[in-house]
């Protein structure tokens, strides 16, 4: 699959364009009434337990706005915290430091919560199971998201359209299931086959064809032990469609290799810190 890569280019573009949005037109009005000689120097704290994440672009975002700010990290990125943690410690010009405040928490909670999700799944799946993000991003930040799966210690699944073959419900309902495998067989050119199936019905139309993975979805516990059963000499399994925190373990008690989990990067809850003076 496409790598995941975080550049510093990367991260300085991603978060002049927060910053843009943030200030545009007349930049920020309030904070323009502190003095702007004005010195201090604060704390960034996390108000929860979590993994955290996304150091880079809050430093960044400080950086943007005045490069004679001092951003000291005290925590990594993919570190484990306590509530009350010191994350980071910020000196510099008041007004200055309030412009690029909301930015950089902002990055922070948004990396860590998809961080500290994952890694819930990771801990309950066990070391035999890989636990999985999809492609239910938010447009234009799949790359960080991505990359906050890693933290958590979760794997990337395929970053976009053209890094593997993926023969879903809607393209078996468009056409035939055999005839679409043995089409990705011939133009394969070194990518990675899954196919879906719903039932074990569908899994016997696709026995025997040489592809990579296959994709149980939403499918009982019970078929899914059975599924993994017939194929897993054969092929790679993976179990996806509604799985939670609650079922997780279930699931992965089954045998299957990993599981892909959508709400880890399209509903994971901000991680709240603060940013105290």
């Amino acid at each position: 699959m496409s790598k995941i890569k975080l550049s510093k280019d990367f991260i300085r573009n991603t978060v002049k364009r927060a910053l843009n949005e943030d200030l545009y037109p007349s930049g920020d009005i309030t904070s323009s009434l502190v003095k702007n000689n004005k010195i201090i120097k604060v704390k960034i704290i996390s108000n929860e337990n979590a993994i955290v994440g996304g150091l880079l672009f809050a430093k960044q975002a400080f950086n943007l706005v005045d490069n004679k700010i001092k951003f000291q990290i005290k925590k990594q990125d993919g570190s484990n915290v306590k509530k009350g943690s010191l994350i980071a410690t910020i000196e510099g010009n008041a007004r200055n430091i309030l412009i690029a405040e909301r930015i950089a928490l902002n990055f922070l909670s948004h990396i860590s919560g998809i961080a500290t999700k994952t890694n819930k799944f990771v801990k309950l799946a066990g070391k035999k199971c890989k636990i999985c993000c999809t492609r239910k991003t938010i447009p234009n930040t799949r790359v960080i998201q991505k990359y906050a799966v890693k933290l958590g210690g979760g794997t990337n699944h395929r970053f976009n359209l053209s890094d593997e073959f993926l023969i879903k419900d809607n393209h078996i309902a468009s056409s035939n299931v055999k005839n679409l495998v043995l089409l990705a067989i011939k133009n394969k050119k070194g990518r990675k086959i899954t196919v879906e199936v719903d039932n074990l019905k569908q899994l016997n139309e696709i026995m025997g064809l040489k592809f990579n993975t296959v994709l149980f979805d939403n499918m009982s516990v019970k078929n899914l032990k059975a599924g993994i059963k017939i194929v897993k000499k054969y092929y790679e399994t993976e179990a996806s469609g509604n799985i939670n925190l609650k079922t997780v373990k279930r699931v992965a008690k089954t045998g299957v290799n990993r599981i892909s989990i959508g709400s880890i990067t399209h509903s994971a809850a901000a991680i709240d810190f603060k940013l105290e003076i």
